[in-house]
């Protein structure tokens, strides 16, 4: 039974249909949707690719479909820019400010993310095995297509297994009823990014650019994970050439100028991206290269919690016995605060910076509740988080310095990302738990800085800070000389463009810097962390299951 719980996992996806054939069944009730009558035809394998994606759309959500555990924690935080502000107790949010002892192989967390993401895996196995039914009516064309989504997939999740886990099973194969194993081998490493290749190019060669609906990916997606794989392994003329692929494709471009339905209010193009209706293709945004679907108050429609967690608790602030802020959609909808931006991520912006500007961040907030007002203050007064004197992005509140303020686990004065406000407005309902807005998952500014990286590497500093410049006029930052390319300045950069966005654990696995740059940065973390680390520990239960062979744990686990 654990056997089948960590990696022969029966889960629903969206059309309901279970990876686990009943084989041993002599009925086929047509009424169960199941592989063997689901696979039959080109519209059943488009409802497996739906379901697909709503497994990939799961990343932003919360675990077991709650909303207090944010699914990609520990892609994002523990990390140099970004820290855990106000973790629930016992929360893997906490676990990665303290470490030590307190995180351990018997995390549910842990065990979650795996199941999940080996959950992930198995969809995408079934969908490729049963695409070879030779009775399926369809083109050549048409089912290379379904296995290029399919296979780019699957290389996404154990892109995600890499690097949270190192060596994990590679299993290419549908797990069914009837072939469940119990002595599992941990892949090296480099094997998997080998099969990883592999699916991406295939999927670079046979999918459609663009997309052919919003939310699905396009060839574009995979030249950019290969771009990024070829800079992890080592590759970085086939890095540079893959990224090239991307930015130099006359379908995406960087967003340069307003968003005609944003044009009239105040705002930024980079900040446009974010803002409700504007993420979509369909919409004119032709940065993005992939976009999470959602849907409000609708049957089959994801939510996600990424407002929950990156919005701050402003409701909370208290000036004397006043609470003169509360929720409303100018202020982003309920936030919970969980994530923070650690000093230095918050430092490194110049001020003429669009990113670091108002609209990139929460710097202030107007008082808008008149029952709860200080003396001698009116609904509509400014309450400052940042003030006093010094750089304007090392100031704190009334005055008091951030590296003061500190990054503390209940800092309800922490400026926050506006990325992901979100609160809907028809019926208003701006303490709703989850955003259901349509969200960028990927787009072409990570494309230029992988670029950017890869000329680097190749010592072309010239032609990185060209690239990296293409990338900070958008955002009316000064230019770069090329002796100012750094690997420490392209990660200063990123963090700048990308923050809350990329998985920053990987990219600093990646590049080889994640405990030095953590230690530095993370007043929290990089008190306590150690090499250990830089990896997570096989879930124990996947390690119990494996009853034929021993599965080794990763080292100080």
């Amino acid at each position: 039974m654990k056997t089948r719980i960590s990696f022969n996992i029966t889960f629903t996806l969206l059309f309901i249909f279970t990876s686990c054939a009943d084989d041993f069944l002599d009925e086929n009730p047509r009424n169960i949707i199941a592989p063997e009558n689901l696979y039959v035809n080109k519209a059943g394998f488009e409802f497996g690719l739906n379901g697909l994606y709503n497994r990939v759309r799961y990343e932003r959500n919360g675990a077991n479909g709650g909303s207090n555990v944010l699914n990609n924690s520990a892609m994002v935080i523990g990390v140099d820019n970004a820290y855990s502000m106000m973790p629930a107790g016992g929360s893997i949010e906490a676990f990665l400010n303290t470490w030590g002892t307190t995180l351990v192989s018997t995390d549910g967390y842990l065990r979650d993310t795996w199941e999940w993401l080996y959950g992930v895996v198995n969809a995408a196995n079934t969908i490729i095995i049963r695409a070879e039914n030779p009775g399926v009516q369809w083109s050549l064309t048409e089912k290379n297509q379904v296995l290029a989504e399919a296979k780019l997939i699957r290389a996404w999740a154990y892109r995600h297994l890499t690097f949270l886990f190192g060596a994990v099973p590679l299993n290419l194969e549908e797990s069914s009823g009837t072939n469940i194993r119990t002595d599992w081998e941990r892949t090296p490493v480099s094997v998997i990014r080998t099969a990883m290749e592999n699916d991406l190019l295939f999927a670079e060669q046979n999918l459609s650019d663009p997309a052919p609906y919003d939310g699905r990916v396009s060839k574009a997606v995979a030249s950019h994970y290969l771009a990024e794989l070829y800079l992890t392994v080592g590759k970085y003329q086939a890095a540079k050439d893959k990224a090239l692929s991307v930015v130099n494709n006359a379908l995406y471009g960087l967003t340069k100028t307003r968003f005609s339905s944003q044009s009239a209010k105040p705002g930024t193009p980079f900040t446009d991206m974010f803002l409700d209706n504007n993420a979509n293709r369909s919409a004119g945004n032709k940065e993005v290269l992939w976009v999470l679907q959602n849907e409000y108050l609708s049957n089959g429609g994801d939510g996600n919690i990424m407002r929950r967690w990156y919005v701050n608790r402003y409701a909370e602030i208290q000036i004397g016995s006043a609470r003169p802020v509360t929720f409303s959609i100018e202020n982003g909808g309920r936030g919970l605060g969980r994530f923070g931006v650690t000093k230095y991520g918050l430092s490194i912006y110049e001020n003429n910076d669009d990113r670091g500007s108002y609209f990139g961040w929460r710097k202030f907030y107007k008082y808008n509740n008149a029952a709860s007002l200080p003396p001698k203050s009116n609904v509509g007064d400014t309450l400052p988080l940042l003030s006093g004197a010094g750089p304007a992005h090392l100031r704190g509140f009334n005055g008091v310095p951030v590296e003061t303020v500190g990054n503390t686990a209940t800092n309800r004065l922490r400026p926050s990302i506006t990325k992901w406000d979100y609160a809907p407005s028809i019926p208003e309902d701006v303490q709703n738990s989850n955003n259901y807005n349509d969200q960028i998952y990927l787009r072409v500014a990570d494309t230029y800085l992988l670029l950017a990286e890869a000329q680097f590497y190749l010592n072309d500093l010239a032609g990185a800070a060209t690239t990296i410049n293409l990338v900070r006029a958008r955002a009316n930052a000064t230019p770069i000389a090329a002796s100012q390319v750094t690997l420490d300045f392209i990660l200063d950069e990123r963090s700048r463009e990308l923050w809350s966005e990329e998985h920053r654990r990987y990219t600093l696995l990646r590049t080889g810097t994640w405990f030095d740059r953590t230690k530095k940065f993370n007043l929290i973390a990089g008190k306590v962390i150690t090499l250990r680390d830089t990896i997570f520990p096989i879930p124990q239960v996947v390690i119990d299951a494996n009853l034929s062979k021993t599965m080794s744990q990763n080292p100080g686990w």
